[in-house]
């Protein structure tokens, strides 16, 4: 789409005032771009508020799914969706031309790190520019993937520009960062506060009026650039902190202390302290990526995150201390090593009860053992397949086995890499004569607790 500048049409006051009316009594018709752990949970919470919404989706499969009322997310149910079908409020499409008919487009897109953890904005970018193609006076565009300060601003604004209208005039851009903790059963997108910028006055006045409308409240931030930096302070803070009682672990173990008992023990003190946990290494969307989109940010600036690439190093190097534990724990208590030892993975979800393997550790551990010359195979209630990843594409395909007492009873160990609520941890503890749990799922004072070792 191109206009003329000296002859475009501009968005009246009037017709600001009718967007806003039609905002604040779920009368627009609001565009989700990206149909996953963000997308899919956002469109359910803007149906529950009374809008309808048109969802976009590059994977055909995945939209032929949705249409049929079916959910390929554990964590959202079919009956979820069917119901919004059946209401009709939702609809799914991979034919972009249909961006023409929304009035809001939320672009819910995955930004994640290239080969050298570089951002990859690539869905973000492209995704703009499909929006540009059918850019109309009066839309709202807003971006809710994690990104790096400035995104909204220096990359999706002048491609939507390129058409001839103007942000704050002609269209209104907008930034409020996703919260979504999949699995979480305590808060759900609705329940979560908002942060929301606009690109000036009158976008943060319209995205305001629509995510008031959704969520429990909505906080208001002065710009663009300091609404995405919320969100990678809030990632950062997790990153760093998780870092710090990773290696507080790997302090403690030396010593023979229990660093879950000393972190339980921490956190009765009412004020200074928040507890976190350390684990087999860091998996998601968010934590093991949203930091590097800072520091490579920072670098333009000249600004040394030694701090943060240093949390980052530690998580990225707890798989391999975890293989070593697991090494040493066979070494002291059979006298063997990982060559050719059989040796089960417990989970393989980046996090409990959830089916989503992105930037998984587990992942790493099984590469790691097989390339110790370890017999591997892995048991996920959630995966019966290892779907294709990017960093793991020889584990795809690769079948969880059954969990029984005679399947279990084959391996030399078991690793815990994710603490899945269905996993029967009393009979892996009868069944495996080592289990290695880097989750602390199985008590200390268990009765079987001689054969389990805390990595």
């Amino acid at each position: 789409m191109s206009t003329d500048l000296n002859s475009r049409p501009l968005v009246s006051e009037d017709q600001i005032a009718q967007m806003m009316h039609r905002l604040e009594r779920s009368q627009s018709l609001v565009g989700l771009i990206g149909l996953g752990y963000v997308g899919l949970p956002l469109m359910l919470a803007f149906c529950s508020s009374g809008f309808r919404t048109l969802g976009f989706d590059i994977d055909p499969d995945k939209v032929a799914v949705l249409n049929r009322g079916e959910s390929y997310l554990k964590h959202i149910g079919d009956q979820n969706i069917a119901f919004v079908r059946g209401s009709k409020q939702f609809e799914a499409t991979h034919d972009f031309d249909r961006l023409a008919e929304v009035d809001v487009a939320i672009v819910c897109v995955p930004t994640p790190l290239g080969a050298h953890r570089e951002p990859d904005l690539s869905f973000v970018v492209g995704t703009t520019r499909e929006i540009a193609k059918r850019l109309r006076p009066g839309q709202m565009v807003i971006l809710e993937s994690t990104t790096f300060p400035g995104t909204t601003r220096e990359v999706m604004k002048p491609i939507l520009e390129s058409t001839g209208l103007r942000s704050g005039t002609d269209f209104f851009l907008a930034y409020s960062p996703e919260r979504e903790d999949p699995g979480n059963a305590e808060f759900g997108t609705a329940s979560i506060p908002k942060v929301v910028a606009g690109d000036g006055e009158t976008a943060s006045r319209l995205a305001l009026a629509l995510y008031r409308r959704v969520v429990v409240n909505t906080i208001p931030v002065s710009s663009l650039d300091t609404a995405e930096a919320v969100k990678i302070t809030e990632n950062v803070f997790r990153a760093v902190n998780i870092a710090l009682v990773n290696e507080l672990k790997i302090i403690f173990n030396e010593m023979d202390i229990d660093v879950f008992e000393v972190i339980e023990a921490a956190k009765s003190k009412p004020f200074g302290f928040m507890p976190f946990y350390p684990g087999p290494g860091l998996g998601g969307h968010c934590i093991p990526v949203d930091p590097f989109y800072l520091t490579w940010r920072a670098r333009e600036y000249g600004i040394a995150t030694r701090f943060i690439e240093l949390a980052g190093e530690v998580n990225t190097s707890m798989p391999q201390y975890v293989v070593e534990r697991l090494r040493m724990e066979l070494d002291r208590r059979f006298r063997k090593g990982l060559y050719g030892t059989r040796i089960v993975i417990i989970g393989i979800a980046y996090k409990k009860d959830v089916d989503d393997l992105r930037e998984s550790p587990a992942l790493a551990i099984v590469d790691l053992l097989i390339a110790a010359g370890a017999v591997v195979d892995y048991h996920d209630p959630y995966f019966p397949t290892i779907l294709p990843t990017r960093k793991h594409m020889s584990l795809a395909g690769k079948a969880s086995v059954s969990f029984d007492p005679e399947s279990l009873g084959s391996y030399d160990a078991a690793l815990i890499a994710t603490d899945h609520s269905a996993i029967d941890y009393e009979m892996l503890v009868r069944c495996v004569p080592l289990v290695v749990d880097t989750r602390n799922t199985i008590a200390s004072d268990s009765p079987f607790a001689h054969v389990v070792a805390r990595a």
